[in-house]
């Protein structure tokens, strides 16, 4: 087919959907335009609307400003309000489009970074680096120690709970992720133990999820794997739609399953590394964000990826904002807010799959 034939095509497929699914798309981006603004608007130090506008036109314009107002206005919006809304739509859109892989990947629609274990062998990554002092390469060596322990445990999780003609096991899938968060724990454990003082204090709020760490050099890092990773995700968008009917399904339908598997155990630990290595353990966006939009849209992952991207930025966001502002000056770790809202859409999905009398959710 000719450039000039495909390109046509492949407009009219994206002019021919559903009414419902473009309002819903158009929804999504006010909500995360609204939710930009009013995240950079409150926090410790509040800011007008117009205060916000002037501090991006000020910083915009070039001109050295002399009002120490207006400096640290400015300070305040752009180096550490944007960089960190930044740095929580990276963290959000990785972690969403993972989880929305990882399904396919599994067959299972459970499979998700934190529940399966590849957040924790990630953050035991990073976790090493930080204790050992390790600085081989520069600046990456954080975010590269998670990306190598990322692809590492997602290999173990895959060998153990890999989906069998029948498509994925609910219950063997958990228990290798509650065996690999059990095992994740026990050296993060000990190399918390080894830590010193002011390691310490980092490591246990890093643990935990949060942003506070964030600015323009974390984002500039971690932007480049979830840009790439989303991308080839989206590029895959049909072999997943194939692979989750089914390895055997898919290879008949002309998938090389082997090749597409090893593709996605690298896209997907690249993801959650983007995500793990400056905002540490964050559960469950991974989870909520690609069921809720399965439900809205269908499982189709051409729209299900772009979809779960924006909408795992913009919950992110709003975690952040909610840490942020619930204890003033002080700062909730956004882990302890994605369980409270997880884990109870967690246990919705297990009664759901049980209601309807399937064994998946």
């Amino acid at each position: 087919m000719s450039l000039s034939g495909a390109v046509p095509g492949r407009l009219r497929s994206w002019r021919s959907l559903p009414a419902s699914v473009i309002l819903l798309a158009i929804g999504v981006a006010a909500a995360l335009a609204i939710a930009t603004l009013v995240s950079v608007m409150f926090g410790a130090f509040r800011l007008s609307g117009a205060d916000v506008f002037l501090a991006i036109a000020g910083r915009i314009d070039g001109s050295a400003t002399t009002d120490p107002a207006i400096a640290l206005r400015e300070a305040v919006v752009w180096d550490l309000r944007l960089a960190r809304i930044a740095m929580a739509a990276i963290v959000g859109a990785s972690l969403a489009t993972c989880g929305a892989a990882m399904q396919g990947l599994f067959g299972n629609p459970l499979a998700d970074p934190g529940i399966v274990g590849v957040s924790s062998g990630a953050s035991l990554g990073a976790i090493t680096v930080v204790v050992l002092n390790i600085s081989v390469l520069g600046v990456w060596t954080l975010p590269a120690g998670a990306f190598l322990a990322g692809i590492g445990t997602t290999l173990v999780i895959y060998a153990l709970a890999r989906p069998g003609a029948e498509g994925g096991d609910n219950s063997r899938l958990l228990l290798v992720g509650i065996a690999v968060n059990a095992i994740g724990g026990a050296f993060a454990g000990f190399l918390t133990y080894l830590a010193t003082t002011e390691q310490l204090q980092s490591l246990t709020f890093w643990s935990m999820g949060s942003l506070s760490s964030a600015t323009w050099s974390t984002v500039v890092i971690s932007s480049p794997s979830a840009i790439v990773g989303v991308a080839l995700l989206l590029l895959w968008s049909r072999p997943l739609d194939l692979l989750a009917l089914g390895e055997r399904q898919a290879r008949h339908l002309g998938v090389d399953v082997r090749a597409l598997r090893r593709k996605l155990i690298v896209v997907t630990a690249l993801l959650v590394a983007a995500a793990v290595s400056f905002a540490g353990t964050i559960g469950f966006v991974g989870l909520v964000i690609p069921h809720l939009f399965r439900l809205m849209i269908g499982p189709g992952h051409r729209l299900l990826i772009p979809f779960s991207a924006a909408g795992g930025a913009l919950l992110v966001i709003l975690a952040d904002l909610a840490a942020r502002t619930l204890d003033p000056p002080s700062e909730v770790p956004i882990g302890i807010l994605m369980g409270a809202l997880g884990g109870p859409f967690f246990l919705w999905l297990i009664w759901r799959g049980r209601a309807t009398g399937g064994g998946d959710a």
